[in-house]
């Protein structure tokens, strides 16, 4: 895996540049190689030119008391588009800039390990007291470099420069969710129907798979038939359907008022909740 960072200041300013993971090559795969990573140096006391920073740098170095990826929140992604999220890090004074980056694998120089880093023109820092500085910025998240097994806890990470232009980081300061975009279609029929007749509802749960590119049925799982009766505000739960070998719904109910009926799954910790937008069926 390659996570790279460099942070500079640029008149008082500072200024990410290519903390990201390049796309990996064809012929490598997911083997990729992590670059020199980032060490902690504070300046050295002894140094005439950064004598006074020294001093507070003993007293309290700076370093990164947080770093959120997407308000915390699961990051679902599909199969194609690209999905950007927002981070936001906190940092002690004397700290210029932090960029954060994410990462899945048994360590971050694993070869087999995915990470995906700050979009660099995204990163925008803020002194918002004489002890804190604040960073926000983007990642985007690209499918294509993505397999199945990715879905789930990530660490977030961050690579700091402090305003004297040393750099340091912490591979793992949080954690967020990855997880794979869930679909839910329904559809209840006949339309319309007498009252007491069967209503026939189907319907199907896929989720992306990033293995092939494509969305393949949740097989398996509970999904909650609902029904709002007209005028209703809320839908009330009529019976759980389990999901078939292929993510298929089908259930029957007896019809009895006009009203809209969906299905709705409740996520599991790879795939996020999602309801179907409901069918209205008229009954006579």
């Amino acid at each position: 895996m390659r996570i790279r960072a460099t942070v500079a200041a640029v008149s008082g300013a500072i200024v990410l540049s290519a903390l990201a993971v390049p796309a990996a090559q064809a012929d490598e795969g997911r083997s990729w190689t992590l670059e020199p990573g980032f060490t902690a140096v504070q300046p050295n006391s002894g140094d005439k030119g950064r004598q006074a920073f020294g001093a507070t740098a003993k007293a309290a170095a700076p370093k990164i008391t947080s770093a959120v990826v997407n308000a915390g929140k699961p990051i679902a992604v599909g199969t194609t588009a690209k999905k950007t999220v927002s981070f936001s890090a906190t940092a002690t004074a004397g700290v210029g800039g932090v960029a954060v980056f994410i990462w899945t694998g048994k360590s971050i120089d694993d070869k087999d390990s995915l990470g995906f880093g700050a979009n660099g023109k995204s990163l925008s820092c803020k002194v918002v007291s004489a002890t804190t500085t604040t960073c926000k910025g983007t990642i985007t998240l690209d499918p294509s470099a993505m397999i199945n097994s990715d879905a789930t806890s990530w660490r977030v990470g961050a690579a700091a420069v402090t305003e004297e232009g040393e750099e340091f980081d912490s591979e793992s300061v949080s954690k967020v969710r990855v997880q794979r975009f869930s679909k839910l279609t329904v559809n209840a029929s006949p339309e319309p129907v007498k009252k007491g007749k069967t209503i026939t509802v189907t319907g199907k749960l896929t989720r992306a798979n990033w293995d092939t590119g494509t969305y393949k049925g949740y097989t398996q799982q509970p999904v909650k038939l609902q029904f709002a009766k007209k005028g209703a505000k809320s839908y009330t739960t009529v019976k759980t359907v389990k999901t078939s070998s292929t993510g298929t719904l089908k259930t029957t109910v007896k019809a009895s008022a006009d009203g809209t009926w969906r299905y709705s799954f409740a996520g599991t910790p790879s795939t996020p909740a999602v309801s179907a937008t409901g069918d209205y069926v008229d009954v006579k």
